[in-house]
């Protein structure tokens, strides 16, 4: 296998498609890869440079790249003509610009749903967690500070009774709200399109048309958008100040949702609660601030890290190159627009 450091595709061979793939994924997923196409695997798991990305998509006839390669307009530009498919390990297609690939005829595909349960459960991981202070009792007794039980500390908020707000009812959305009945929280939501009665039934939410009414009602705010212009900073200074007081905002989808200044001024001056966050606007960098904060819970993007969900993921991608290079349309191609 050839290093990240001079990493370039193989040619076709009898007919096989060329893979370039960016990072190491599991065992299993990189078997089955070698059996099925001639394939070049990062063996160091390194993030690969932008020279390095360019050069395998000069050489080879798939890019299967993740969250963390960014490929622009300018790199698609460059890339070979043999180039005919991206097939994106992850739901998000954010760091891809389809435009560009549309222009060059190169298909976009993604893996949705594999890590809509994945998610759903570190969502409320972290609901829980904030809301309870989980991390400060945890890291209070791993300093060795603290001194028994008393009834007087420690203490944070159930959930039964509370109003979580949504904001997002995708696959993802739905399966927090299907979660959330189970500790009696109270569902609001806010997305693009209101679910059809028979759904916000079954989930025991509401819809609410206004953003900023939803922020101001929520005693815990989860995100659960893509990461787009329109929903760049959606969670701004001001809406952050709508917020109650002791109300928590939770973040498992894409960092740059949060203006993370404002968050962190807010946490600071005791205007909200607390934050529980997976993600982070300019990750892998996280901010001192949130790491010292009495009560953020803080995890390094792990909301969709299961076996199952990445082999999962790694089976859709093997899947939909197989379809493009038996000459069919793949099952998860992104249109652009549509995602």
């Amino acid at each position: 296998m050839p290093s990240s450091a001079d990493y370039r595709p193989t040619r076709r061979v009898d007919g096989t498609p060329c893979v370039a793939v960016t990072r190491r994924l599991l065992p299993e997923t990189e078997a089955r890869m070698n059996e099925l196409f001639d394939v070049s695997l990062n063996a160091e798991d390194r993030a690969m440079s932008r020279h390095q990305l360019v050069a395998a998509m000069q050489s080879a006839h798939v890019l299967v790249p993740t969250v963390t390669d960014r490929i622009d307009a300018a790199m698609i530009a460059e890339a070979g003509p043999q180039l005919g498919l991206i097939a994106n390990f992850g739901a998000g297609t954010e760091h891809i610009d389809l435009a560009a690939a549309r222009a060059r005829k190169i298909i976009v595909t993604n893996t949705p749903g594999v890590f809509t349960d994945d998610t759903a459960d570190m969502t409320i991981a972290l609901i829980i967690s904030v809301a309870r202070r989980l991390n400060y009792g945890g890291r209070t007794l791993r300093a060795g500070k603290w001194e028994g039980w008393a009834p007087s500390t420690m203490l944070g908020h159930r959930l039964a009774g509370k109003t979580l707000g949504i904001i997002g009812m995708g696959r993802i959305g739905q399966a927090v709200a299907h979660r959330a009945r189970a500790f009696g929280l109270n569902v609001l939501y806010n997305s693009r399109h209101r679910l059809p009665e028979a759904l916000e039934t079954m989930f025991g939410a509401s819809f609410e048309p206004d953003l900023d009414r939803l922020v101001a009602e929520a005693d815990i705010l989860t995100l659960h958008c893509p990461a787009t212009p329109e929903t760049h900073h959606m969670i701004d200074a001001r809406r952050i100040s709508l917020m109650k007081p002791h109300a928590y905002i939770v973040n498992t989808a894409r960092g740059q949702l949060i203006e993370e200044e404002a968050l962190i001024a807010a946490l600071v001056d005791g205007r909200i609660g607390g934050a529980g966050l997976d993600v982070f606007e300019h990750e892998p960098q996280v901010d001192a601030r949130l790491l010292a904060h009495h009560n953020v819970a803080i995890l390094p993007h792990m909301g969709s890290a299961t076996f199952e969900g990445r082999i999962a993921s790694g089976d859709k991608v093997i899947a939909n190159i197989r379809f493009w290079a038996d000459g069919h349309r793949p099952p998860d191609q992104v249109l652009e627009g549509l995602v």
